[in-house]
């Protein structure tokens, strides 16, 4: 039998995040190959990008308290398993009507990955300290997809058809089916308590909504639908904590709201949901810019952005190397803090002035982040209970993408606002484009490339102009924002002391948790 050992388990459950990351952003690219050759319309088009997040959204609180019901390795691997198969289906689909099928399944298998493989890094490193360079390389491997993916996108739809997108995920999938069992110890912890499925109905009506809302607030502005969505959603929401509170002694609550008691866990939970909120919409700008502003091709943009991954590589390694000697809240104020500065410096940076200024920016950015996304997520794992660390994991990633899609759509709003009020047309634009060139710079460069040389340069320099001066407006709000973030969490957090090591009586495989683990081991 192969030998146990924590960091190979780690590798078995970074690489499938990093594979798995990078295999959602490849899709952008793919897209209008997808389109082309099934005959997507719009709506189809919009489903077959959408479903995986909404699903994923949605069902993540479901998976990540099934798995401390029936073993995180077993949902794990079940997990695994539904992803390679749904990913497969996807590449060879027929039709639009297919593939949303099929990625209506990635996004409910992938549910159940991030939640369990953060539980059981929890259960594999006991000690905070080593717990949070555990974390951080998981962190590293998943959230370098993003920027990786539009590359690795490029080389494989320059030589492949479209499907073979969806074929990143299968190789590390089988990995970890192969080897998971060998490496990663099952941790449950079995409640007798009927498991609550009104409340992960009401969960669903709760997320689906909100997170349709918020997307579609942030792609076409105010409408009713969306605003009917959301409002939906928060009244499911509240029917959805309700619940939980009046939970008796024969049901179990989906979502144990006694975790909220504890302030660190509560204000680590909080500000990673705004420090995703401001920096994923950041990134999401600066992205944009530049490909709009910069004209840089997605696969150019995406080697630009390397030096920023590479920072936010090296945050994540030596913020828990830091948290060894200072204070913690100390720590993930004073990085957010250097966030803020790097946000500011953006505001400093004209339109014109190419890459380099504002990919350094960005790399002071990320820099910064490092303490609180890796020391805010072992502060959730680590003040939750054993029996509660996949419901902890789940609220952990269920944070980040509300954060993320709530600051696309705010500032996201934002941004186009200052847009139209800023954009300055040229004299002698044809009616008809009009509309399209003071919509967003988007459709203004769309508009340019079909109007003669001078007109349409003239209007190209007006809509990056105008564009920049979005992007200024939100990064000096962002600043401001991430400037007071860093002020509550020192407030919160500074009890913290710096991290040590666990007592020596607790054995590296996660001795806390007990006899129904070692029963699933064998």
């Amino acid at each position: 039998m192969m030998k146990r050992s924590p960091w190979l388990g780690l590798a078995v459950l970074a690489l499938p995040a990093l594979l798995v990351s990078i295999d959602v952003f490849v899709l952008l690219l793919a897209m209008p190959r997808i389109a082309e050759q099934l005959h997507a319309s719009s709506t189809e088009q919009l489903w077959i990008l959408d479903v995986y997040g909404f699903l994923l959204s949605g069902f993540m609180i479901t998976m990540g308290t099934l798995g401390d019901r029936i073993g995180r390795r077993r949902l794990l691997l079940l997990g695994a398993a539904g992803f390679g198969v749904a990913s497969v289906v996807a590449a060879y689909s027929t039709g639009p009507v297919m593939l949303i099928a099929a990625r209506a399944a990635l996004g409910i298998a992938g549910a159940t990955l991030a939640p369990s493989a953060l539980a059981l890094i929890s259960g594999l490193f006991p000690d905070p300290r080593r717990r949070g360079l555990a974390i951080g390389v998981w962190m590293v491997c998943f959230m370098s997809g993003a920027v990786i993916g539009p590359v690795v996108g490029g080389l494989l739809l320059q030589h492949f058809w479209w499907g073979s997108a969806f074929l990143l995920g299968v190789p590390p999938m089988l990995l970890l089916l192969v080897l998971g069992p060998r490496l990663l110890p099952e941790q449950r912890h079995p409640d007798t308590r009927a498991f609550d499925l009104p409340s992960v109905g009401l969960s669903l009506g709760a997320i689906l909504p909100f997170v349709y809302g918020v997307k579609e607030l942030a792609r076409g502005g105010l409408s009713p639908v969306p605003l009917l969505a959301v409002a939906a959603a928060a009244v499911l929401g509240v029917v959805f904590v309700r619940r939980q509170v009046s939970a008796g002694p024969g049901r179990e609550p989906l979502l144990d709201l006694r975790l909220f008691r504890d302030r660190a866990f509560a204000a680590a939970l909080a500000g990673m949901f705004a420090a995703t909120m401001l920096t994923g919409a950041m990134m999401v700008f600066i992205t944009q810019h530049l490909q709009l502003v910069d004209g840089l091709s997605p696969r150019a943009a995406g080697l630009w952005l390397l030096p920023a991954a590479i920072a936010t590589a090296a945050s994540f390694q030596v913020a828990p190397l830091l948290a060894r000697r200072v204070p913690q809240g100390r720590l993930m104020a004073g990085g957010l803090l250097l966030s803020a500065v790097g946000v500011a410096a953006v505001v400093l940076i004209p339109a014109g002035a190419g890459p380099l200024p504002i990919i350094a920016a960005f790399i002071v950015t990320n820099l910064g982040m490092g303490p609180m996304v890796t020391l805010a997520t072992g502060i959730v794992l680590g003040s939750a209970p054993p029996e509660r660390a996949g419901s902890a994991g789940a609220l952990h990633e269920v944070s980040g993408e509300f954060g993320y899609a709530l600051g696309i759509a705010l500032l996201g709003s934002l941004g186009t606002a200052v847009y139209r009020a800023a954009v300055d047309l040229p004299a002698g634009l044809p009616a008809p484009a009009l509309a399209g060139a003071r919509d967003t710079v988007t459709s203004a460069t769309a508009v340019a490339a079909g109007l003669p040389g001078d007109l349409g340069d003239r209007l190209l320099t007006a809509a990056r102009e105008a564009s920049t001066t979005g992007l200024h407006v939100v990064a000096a709000v962002c600043a401001v924002a991430l400037a007071g973030l860093a002020a509550v969490t020192y407030r919160m957090l500074r009890h913290l002391p710096p991290l040590r090591a666990a007592a020596p009586a607790q054995p590296e495989s996660g001795g806390a948790h007990t006899a129904a683990a070692a029963a699933g081991d064998r």
